[in-house]
């Protein structure tokens, strides 16, 4: 019997699909999640249902996402849940989450298991709608936790690590085994809840400048930011706005990376 088969469905390749069936994580999930009856949760790629159908028992209505159009049909025809969902057969990425807010009245609760090839850019675009979203629980490779978690001064922090901590508070969950899944991914994944901060700690007053240092400076992560960023601030500059020359990419924090983008936008003719 081919592994890949699970509730008479193939899972594809191409859409990263790998199935939970595991009672007692999918129990622990939905208790974190702890969804209430009149809440906008949205559901991405709910796939064969296994957290789609104890979220929806708590609720009146649940939009889900799925891409997947047999998947679609499916939920579109399950004999319990089908007066409650309401079914977007589109990419995730496609999506106007704060129209959708807007529609349903109320901030999104977004939750999912993410297939893992399409997880960063997507947190990058729901990153881009944080006032409309209340809260945000993901199934995750369990390497992506430990980036969004991380602080400066390790190998794992990262650009996804600065720009998921400008937007939200992160909370690890809980870790889940590759045999929760069918098939078994060759990873550990984990939970994780994001959770938008209403007063950004560290607002920055044009973003692409902060995306466009974040990305110089980690792309070329070995060298000391008087090397990466040399071409933005002069070592002088950087004294002076409190970072070390010779200091590297992964050595500076969150809020230095928000104050050099401040002071760069501030500065136009730096950027040239």
């Amino acid at each position: 019997m081919d592994k890949r088969l699970h509730q008479g469905h193939l899972a594809r390749k191409r859409f990263g699909q790998n199935f939970l069936h595991d009672g007692n994580i999918i129990d622990a999930i939905v208790s974190a999640i702890h969804p209430l009856p009149d809440q906008a949760l949205v559901e991405i790629g709910p796939g064969l249902g296994a957290l789609t159908e104890p979220v929806a028992e708590r609720l009146t209505q649940l939009t889900v996402i799925e891409l997947d159009r047999d998947l679609a049909a499916r939920l579109a025809t399950h004999p319990f849940m089908q007066s409650k969902l309401t079914i977007l057969q589109q990419d995730a990425m496609t999506v106007d989450f704060a129209a959708l807010a807007q529609q349903l009245g109320q901030p999104l609760r977004v939750f999912g298991n993410l297939p893992y090839n399409i997880s960063t850019p997507l947190m990058f675009h729901l990153f881009s709608y944080t006032q409309a979203i209340r809260d945000m629980h993901f199934m995750l490779q369990k390497e992506v936790v430990n980036r969004l978690v991380a602080g400066p001064d390790s190998k794992a922090y990262g650009r996804l690590s600065v720009m998921a901590q400008y937007y939200c508070q992160i909370i690890p969950v809980l870790e889940v085994p590759p045999t929760s899944f069918r098939p078994a991914p060759k990873v550990d994944s984990a939970m994780v809840r994001l959770v938008p901060y209403s007063q950004l700690p560290h607002p920055v007053s044009d973003l692409q400048v902060l995306a466009r240092i974040t990305s110089q400076a980690f792309n070329q992560r070995r060298k000391t930011v008087r090397n990466s960023l040399g071409h933005l601030f002069t070592q002088a500059q950087l004294t002076e706005l409190g970072i070390d020359p010779v200091m590297r990419a992964e050595n500076i924090t969150v809020a230095q990376y928000c104050h050099l983008a401040n002071w760069l936008a501030d500065h136009p003719s730096q950027q040239e």
